[in-house]
């Protein structure tokens, strides 16, 4: 539900804005976005005990020279009593310059970290096949081979340890 509310204010923020604005509104969402993971900042966004005023003067406060449309974001969303909608329309948002730019972002997860050269290769080769630009980031993690994961396009490609050596063994034994 609360994605379809942020979808709106999404839309109106891609057609009011032009792309610098976005990408400025963009770094500031990401910014607040952050500190939604403390659990006191989230009590403070959702307790009906403060102040309206003081929620939207401390979010603004925590914004670097916030520009004057994004202002009147934080004060729309305030008196709808919507600011604990703002990480997932900064997550709209993300997706949707994602789609409007042609460039998504990835991560590659494994026991191990790839080299830059391989990452540059696999960003290639992930850039040709769906003609789009992608960034991977690598992600070291107790997965048993590589799972790369490109969410934004639904794609996700694993490669793993443990079903390769039974398709060995598999193979080896109807070989036999």
């Amino acid at each position: 539900m609360k994605e379809l509310v942020a979808k709106k204010y999404v839309n109106a923020l891609l057609q009011g804005m032009d792309s610098q604005e976005l990408n400025d509104t963009l770094e500031a969402l990401k910014e607040l976005t952050v500190l939604f993971n403390l659990e006191k900042f989230k009590t403070i966004i959702q307790s009906p005990d403060v102040d309206s005023y003081d929620k939207e003067s401390l979010i603004l406060g925590l914004v670097e020279k916030p520009s004057q449309k994004f202002i009147n974001l934080i004060k729309l969303l305030n008196s709808n009593d919507r600011l604990a909608l703002l990480p997932t329309i900064k997550s709209g948002l993300e997706y949707q310059l994602s789609l409007k730019n042609n460039s998504f972002e990835g991560v590659v997860e494994g026991m191990f970290e790839l080299s830059n050269e391989q990452l540059n290769s696999l960003e290639e080769s992930f850039s040709k096949k769906f003609d789009a630009k992608i960034n991977l980031v690598n992600q070291k993690s107790g997965y048993p081979g590589i799972r790369i994961s490109l969410e934004d396009l639904g794609i996700e490609v694993s490669f793993s340890l443990e079903r390769l050596k039974t398709q060995m063994t598999e193979h080896i034994l109807k070989a036999i």
